[in-house]
């Protein structure tokens, strides 16, 4: 499968414009169990105020999680996860905020969509739900293809790889040729090697190197970095005390070609992206 990063494509708002900075993915959990922040936006108020602020500070879309993928997390119910999501994406909506849906679950796919998200941002890469790439095909928003080894619950055991990099590449080629094939056009699509996700510190350093390769399969990269385990691995720090370490990752990410940083604390790391796309840029 051949593809070319400078065609002009119907979404190519995704790729990082060449004269601007990366855009900006803020993360909203409205999640009791979210490793970073659960628990601080169940409530619909909370939930709006956070969403409209990371706006105003530089977020391009927010990114509307209820149910926590950190390892070792067990899945919520669909309906308990409806149950959380909705009333924001509806909200939301209302508000002209771009909205993305980070679910596994078609039918939370459909809702969300219906209600308006124009993103799906699924950590397996829609392979967790037989109906996700159908019900993905048949809308019109983008899909974010993550690479996950495992589940949640067990993506940090025994973890192993004869190379990261080139099992990471070939999952998203394969799953990108599958979603294409159900009709899902690949101006839709974005792929993240998915940080943190069944990866050791070293293989979450190799894949953050490995962003040019990645985003030589032709398709906009996204890339999560914030707060992850990894930047604890390396300097001791706690989850809720990672924002220099976020910083450092995030502008390794813009320097070598990230088009979409998905971050916690989007005031804080947009200056950190402002400043790296400059360098970048130069």
């Amino acid at each position: 499968m051949q593809h070319n990063n400078t065609v002009t494509l119907k979404h190519a708002h995704w790729f990082a414009p060449s004269d601007a900075h990366a855009w900006i993915m803020g993360v909203l959990n409205c999640t009791p169990d979210s490793f970073s922040d659960g628990g601080k936006h169940v409530h619909l108020d909370d939930a709006l105020k956070y969403a409209e602020n990371m706006c105003k500070a530089g977020a391009a879309i927010i990114d509307v999680g209820g149910e926590s993928t950190r390892p070792g997390s067990e899945p919520v119910s669909e309906a308990d996860e409806l149950a959380r999501v909705m009333p924001v994406i509806e909200a939301l909506k209302k508000k002209n905020i771009a909205v993305s849906i980070d679910t596994c679950k078609a039918e939370v796919m459909r809702q969300a969509t219906r209600a308006g998200a124009c993103m799906v941002n699924d950590v397996t890469a829609l392979t967790g739900d037989a109906q996700a790439v159908h019900v993905v095909a048949e809308s019109d928003v983008d899909v974010c293809l993550m690479h996950m080894r495992g589940t949640p619950a067990s993506m940090q055991q025994d973890v192993q790889y004869d190379d990261v990099v080139d099992a990471v590449l070939a999952f998203l080629e394969a799953r990108v040729a599958i979603c294409t094939a159900a009709g899902i056009g690949e101006e839709r699509i974005i792929l993240d090697p998915g940080i943190g996700f069944g990866k050791r510190l070293q293989d979450n350093i190799d894949l953050i190197a490995a962003i040019p390769r990645l985003r030589a399969l032709g398709f906009p990269v996204l890339m999560g970095v914030s707060r992850k385990s990894f930047l604890g691995e390396l300097t001791g720090s706690q989850v809720a005390d990672r924002e220099w370490e976020t910083a450092a990752a995030v502008s390794a990410c813009v320097l070598a070609g990230a088009d979409v940083l998905r971050v916690h604390d989007v005031a804080a790391q947009a200056r950190v992206i402002k400043v790296a796309a400059a360098l970048r840029q130069a």
